[in-house]
């Protein structure tokens, strides 16, 4: 448990970092509404502070103060991400990596690259794209997200089925502790002795340790990529065909799906030339020799028109190749069209669910009256469904929340996960209820405990209370339980 603070004055804390420039340190409320959430913006705190270092050994003295005082800390980067991760607390700092944003260095023998934790995801790939490199891991929002919060939230893409997820893609990590001591976990090896430290923190939402240095693996661009974009008259059809393409023993590098709404609201926001007659379009891209390439079009083509597609074709040329993935990563701020807000869901599902948890979601989407826009990762089952809600209307955003719930739970009674990229943040903590039993959650704690026993990096994140389940109600859900009569037909 974290020691509370509430007798601290802002003003005597901050003489405990007069080694601190002015200008990295924020107090007044019109600098610190900027901070007040992250990219889920339905919840909002204001922090009690913000504090913007330049150096690693800035951040030492701020962490090592911190815990001397009991004050908790909440690290943050570009503030995209859609869970709660980074939303302030009311009586912590606030710790922007925004000003760590240099790319250290390149190494393109080895394939690797030392960047700071605030470089966009992007700016990699632009960066060593006259090598003929590229940083795989590519999110929808990688023109603005940064490295050190795709690392926190172990972040994937639309290439991660066959390029994997960040986890996969980093070699090393520099982390500064709670109590300001410089870690390096991992190495430019493929292997080292030990526990494997880099992949407990990969993912592990800002729990564990404050990263300041990344090197992330690069991989060279491939020879030939072509997609191949299917329609479908009903989005079930289209999840059927997922898994068909993947028991096929073909593994493309991107197989995004996307439904009536999100077409209509992407092809809108972008003309990436979508048909928008379509009640659900697939997008697989197959990459490698251009002979490789042209062999899996001609099997991939013939699985779609065997599973019902109303349409295949392929992209004319780079452009348009381009066209629709722009349209497909654009997906998510389209939906700003036709909708006030949405609440964008992160849950994966084995494939052979795909067709089943669509038509269950369009159920509940009837019942409860809050349209639902499904885009995402299908190759490896990871949804995306986006509830579409006007937060002026009272009660939509708490059914919204409802909604989003009981898709997360169907995740977890198909086999699946509640989260696949986007972490738990404050969004999920009751649905990690679900998917986990107490001595799981137990073992969660022991290892925060181990990194930071004082509770003071980002708590009430990621991993609930036991008291909180309990509250809860739902630790009697283990794997393999169908917490609806829905289900059952599975």
């Amino acid at each position: 448990m974290r020691a509370a603070h509430n007798d601290i004055d802002r003003d005597r804390f901050l003489a405990g970092l007069k080694a601190l420039p002015a200008h990295c340190i924020l107090t007044k409320e019109a600098e610190l509404r900027p901070y007040e959430c992250d990219g889920l913006s339905a919840y909002r705190k204001l922090p009690w502070l913000v504090l913007l270092p330049e150096t690693v050994e800035q951040v030492q003295l701020i962490l090592s103060h911190c815990h001397q005082q009991g004050v908790p800390v909440v690290a943050r980067g570009a503030g995209t991400g859609l869970s709660g991760g980074a939303l302030p607390l009311e009586d912590g700092v606030l710790l922007s990596l925004a000003k760590f944003n240099r790319i250290l260095e390149i190494d393109a023998r080895n394939r690797l690259a030392r960047v700071q934790p605030g470089v966009r995801n992007l700016a990699v790939s632009q960066a060593v794209a006259d090598l003929g490199l590229y940083y795989a891991p590519d999110p929808s929002s990688q023109i603005a997200c940064s490295i050190g919060g795709n690392v926190a939230e172990n972040s994937g893409g639309v290439h991660c089925l066959k390029y994997g997820l960040t986890v996969h893609n980093i070699a090393a990590l520099q982390i500064v502790t709670i109590d300001g001591e410089l870690l390096t976990i991992g190495g430019p090896a493929l292997d080292s002795a030990g526990y494997d430290l880099l992949a407990l923190m990969t993912g592990s939402e800002g729990l564990l340790g404050v990263i300041t240095e990344v090197t992330v693996r690069l991989l060279p661009v491939p020879e030939y990529a072509q997609v191949i974009l299917a329609a479908f008259d009903s989005a079930e059809t289209a999840g059927n065909a997922v898994a068909e393409i993947i028991s096929g023993g073909i593994l493309p590098a991107g197989l995004e799906m996307m439904d009536r709404l999100a077409i209509r609201a992407a092809e809108d926001f972008v003309q990436a030339g979508y048909p928008t007659d379509a009640e659900a379009i697939l997008l697989c891209e197959l990459d490698g020799s251009k002979a490789e390439v042209d062999e899996q079009i001609e099997r991939v083509c013939a699985l779609l028109e065997g599973t019902g597609a109303t349409e295949v074709r392929l992209a004319q040329d780079e452009q348009e190749r381009q066209r629709y993935w722009a349209g497909r990563k654009a997906a998510f701020p389209a939906m700003g069209r036709i909708s006030p807000d949405y609440y964008c869901m992160d849950g994966t599902i084995p494939r052979k669910h795909l067709g089943k948890v669509l038509a269950t979601i369009r159920n509940w989407s009837q019942e409860l009256g809050l349209p639902v826009a499904n885009v995402f990762h299908a190759g490896d089952g990871n949804l995306h469904p986006l509830i579409l809600y006007d937060a002026n209307q009272p009660g939509e955003l708490e059914r919204a929340e409802l909604f989003g719930g009981r898709i997360l739970e169907l995740c977890v009674a198909c086999g699946g996960t509640i989260t696949g990229e986007h972490g738990v943040g404050m969004e999920k903590l009751d649905q990690m209820c679900v998917q986990f039993d107490t001595q799981e959650l137990q073992q969660f704690h022991a290892i925060k405990q181990a990194f930071d026993a004082d509770g003071l990096l980002n708590p009430g994140k990621a991993i609930p209370t036991l008291a909180r389940c309990a509250e809860f109600g739902k630790m009697h859900v283990h794997h393999g339980e169908l917490p609806f009569p829905e289900l059952e037909r599975f």
